[in-house]
């Protein structure tokens, strides 16, 4: 699949760029495809920077957005939906409708308040409520909305008990927070990788429909750009990782120790695997960071930048991501949605900018949510503040006497 190390790559790029503060969960799986639609109908520069984004001509941008829905279409646990809507006024060229899935196209009425609605249902729809709004600014002056929907679950292979959690980061005042931990044969799911930056220790966590979450914890002066980027490196096969059953006696890796125990009666070598269980929402403005995401000509307020599109004076207005992702006992869920707004715009409108503020968390680890065949990074985060813990959500467990549990 010759999307999977493009979108890989993209999401290695975009943790380098993200917020260094603050909890954060994105999918760059979500946008890439958004981005090559768009780089199908651009022209001249626009269409360069959003090829240079995608880490491929933009001739072949269409035929490998649609090899990459295919797939996404295929993912056991996961559900994706691409979107299109446009008001009457906007003709359509038929090259570029046919290069979209079928059955995509949507009207808009130019009345907000019957197009809101339509919208938020259709992302609330796709993402088992758990996205209610469409991140669009939608008024009158839209013209083009495109989006992609996306709705990740899966449930773990071995689950997790809920206990009062450890936690070295900064915690709501009085508040414990909620831990998970599990005990199992399988040392190899945990590693050590060594990079540039310093010592990664990864935790693969297998769910039951092959789809993974790779939990990474790096040394403490690690950027969660090196962090994530490490982890991307490592599925990609570009770095190297000790296994669990191969680490030495003592500090082995960030949160790794290995060593020798007594036991009262004999049982196999076992991992003890302990994190948090969290919640993030995140809201991406992908306009402040423009170069990256080869919008740089695309949004300079500009018309004309589409005319593989439509011969409508479109320029794109904002481009935007909604995403969330939930880490429990029992499994993962994930739900983002993504959207690019364009608007009517005549020769004599002047280039404008956004601005969005983001709220900030602390931050221990971060995640990847992998499909496990093609090693498509579907969906990546950083935590920074795990669940308060509620006694009455899980009850005080038992004395954990038994064998190790065998993946």
């Amino acid at each position: 699949m010759r999307a999977t190390p493009l979108v890989n790559s993209l999401t290695a790029r975009w943790a380098a760029a993200d917020s260094p503060q603050g909890g954060s969960v994105f999918s760059a799986a979500g946008l890439w495809p958004l981005l090559a639609f768009l780089a199908d109908g651009a022209t001249g520069r626009a269409r360069e920077e959003l090829a240079a984004a995608l880490g491929l001509p933009a001739d072949q941008a269409a035929g490998t957005a649609r090899e990459l829905l295919g797939l996404l279409d295929s993912v056991e646990g996961l559900e994706a939906a691409l979107g299109l809507w446009t008001t009457r006024a906007v003709e359509l060229e038929e090259a570029w409708v046919a290069g979209l899935p079928g059955g995509t196209h949507g009207v808009l009425t130019g009345d907000p308040a019957a197009d809101r609605p339509a919208l938020d249902a259709w992302a609330a729809g796709r993402t088992g409520g758990r996205i209610r709004r469409m991140p669009v600014r939608l008024d009158r002056d839209s013209s083009l909305v495109l989006a992609t929907a996306a709705a990740l679950r899966t449930d773990w292979e071995v689950p997790f008990t809920g206990d009062i959690g450890d936690w070295k980061g900064e915690q709501p005042p009085g508040e414990d927070v909620a831990g998970l931990r599990r005990t199992t044969t399988d040392l190899d799911a945990v590693g050590v990788a060594r990079t540039p930056g310093g010592a990664v220790t990864e935790a693969r966590v297998r769910g039951v429909n092959g789809l993974d979450v790779h939990l990474l914890l790096g040394e403490e002066r690690m950027t969660r750009g090196q962090v994530l980027g490490a982890g991307v490196e490592i599925l990609g096969g570009r770095l190297p990782v000790v296994p669990g059953g191969r680490l030495p006696l003592g500090a082995a890796g960030p949160g790794l120790r290995a060593e020798r125990q007594w036991v009262r009666q004999p049982a196999p070598p076992s991992l003890v695997l302990a994190t948090m269980e969290f919640e993030l929402t995140s809201e991406h403005d992908f306009l402040t960071h423009r170069d990256l995401f080869g919008l740089a000509t695309a949004a300079d307020g500009r018309p004309g930048r589409f005319p593989g599109i439509s011969r409508a004076p479109l320029g794109l207005r904002s481009a935007r991501q909604t995403a969330t992702a939930a880490f429990s006992a029992a499994g993962f869920r994930a739900t983002p949605v993504t959207a690019a707004e364009a608007m009517w715009l005549s020769a004599e409108e002047l280039p404008y900018e956004t601005t969005v503020v983001r709220a900030a968390f602390d931050r221990p680890f971060g995640f990847l949510a992998v499909h496990r065949a093609s090693g498509l990074v579907l969906t990546a985060g950083w935590v920074t503040e795990p669940k308060v813990w509620r006694e009455e959500d899980y009850g005080w467990p038992e004395e954990d006497t038994a064998a190790p549990v065998v993946f």
